[in-house]
């Protein structure tokens, strides 16, 4: 399989690296009474909200806590992944590098601000906040798998998958990390060890759907465009898997 024809279906393929206000004292209430008060609803709410994928709700309440709690990194944080993943990246790194001039040696700081900046497409700055972040924090295999996401965006492939397996060493049979080697496996033309990485994540009792997507994908680029359609009979209803499977038959060369 020609490199250039793996990068090019790599592309396809995903990596797992992804208001209530405030009212005036009544009653002779202030309003660190209610903020007290309020606090755990909102707090619930945001919750609520992330595990509903409503990742605009959740940056709402969450930047309501940090109006009352502007130095709490916890909730900076959780606001700067949930303006993220709701495709505000610029918004978060903003948020972090504000964070990041109050505490500079912040490892879990210089990792979102990194994320924040591959999801804004600032390779260069990515790499430089997750290359501070592993300094920091060397034996965080998430921080890790971010940067070489960041390494195989700036096509260094080698790197990234020795940065994939220091990640797999703290976490072995992390599906996330496998699944991000697989996608740089592919990228570097060796679409034979990306299957393997996929079908070891997806035996993984955490693994989710997208890692069988990406398996699939990766079947079919291979030339198995039934055994790919039969992977992704297991998540697809009857009119998307009719229309992947017209893809996986083009991937396969059929």
């Amino acid at each position: 399989m020609q490199k250039s024809t793996c990068a090019r279906v790599a592309l396809l393929l995903v990596p797992l690296w992804l208001n209530a206000c405030g009212g005036g004292a009544s009653g002779g209430v202030d309003d660190r009474t209610l903020t007290r008060a309020v606090e755990p609803s909102l707090r619930a709410a945001a919750v609520a909200a992330e595990a509903a994928n409503d990742w605009n709700g959740a940056a709402q309440h969450w930047r309501t806590l940090l109006s009352h709690y502007p130095d709490d990194r916890a909730i900076a944080l959780s606001l700067a992944r949930a303006m993220r993943i709701a495709g505000k990246p610029e918004a978060s790194a903003e948020l972090m590098q504000a964070m990041a001039a109050r505490h500079p040696t912040d490892a879990g700081i210089q990792a979102e601000l990194g994320k924040d900046y591959l999801a804004a497409e600032r390779l260069g700055l990515a790499l430089k906040a997750l290359d501070r972040a592993a300094a920091l924090a060397p034996n965080d295999w998430e921080i890790l798998s971010a940067q070489g996401v960041a390494l195989d965006m700036h096509d260094r492939q080698g790197e990234a998958q020795a940065a994939y397996g220091r990640a797999l060493a703290l976490s072995p049979d992390n599906p996330e990390i496998l699944n991000n080697l697989a996608l740089s496996q592919a990228l570097s033309g060796d679409l034979a060890a990306a299957i393997a990485s996929l079908r070891q994540a997806g035996e993984q009792p955490s693994a989710g759907a997208q890692i069988r997507h990406n398996l699939a994908l990766m079947l079919a680029l291979s030339g198995d465009a039934a055994q790919a359609e039969r992977l992704a009979a297991k998540d697809l209803p009857p009119d998307l898997l009719r229309a992947n499977a017209a893809i996986y038959r083009k991937l396969a060369g059929r």
